[in-house]
């Protein structure tokens, strides 16, 4: 798979209204060439949900991944550790 971006972890807190939430996007290769966008969300402290899209060309899944993460940055969430934000 050509350069792939670093698995994402994002989060959202509000206490004001008891909210702490995750969001992860990572992507991964499967045994038969294609590419895997893998999505786990729920509440921090949980082992939360998972999705599995899979995608024949790695370019249509890195689309996905950077349409999710900007649909969750406009939503409030924001990258945990020292992943930009943009």
């Amino acid at each position: 798979m050509p350069h792939s971006p670093a698995p994402l972890h994002l989060t959202r807190r509000d206490p004001s209204c008891n909210m702490s939430r995750f969001y992860a996007l990572s992507l991964e290769p499967t045994l038969f060439g294609e590419v895997m966008l893998i999505r786990t969300w729920g509440r921090i402290g949980t082992s939360g949900q998972v999705k599995v899209q899979t995608f024949t060309q790695p370019a249509e899944a890195i689309d996905a991944l950077d349409r999710l993460r900007h649909q969750k940055l406009k939503r409030g969430y924001r990258a945990e550790g020292n992943i930009a934000d943009a």
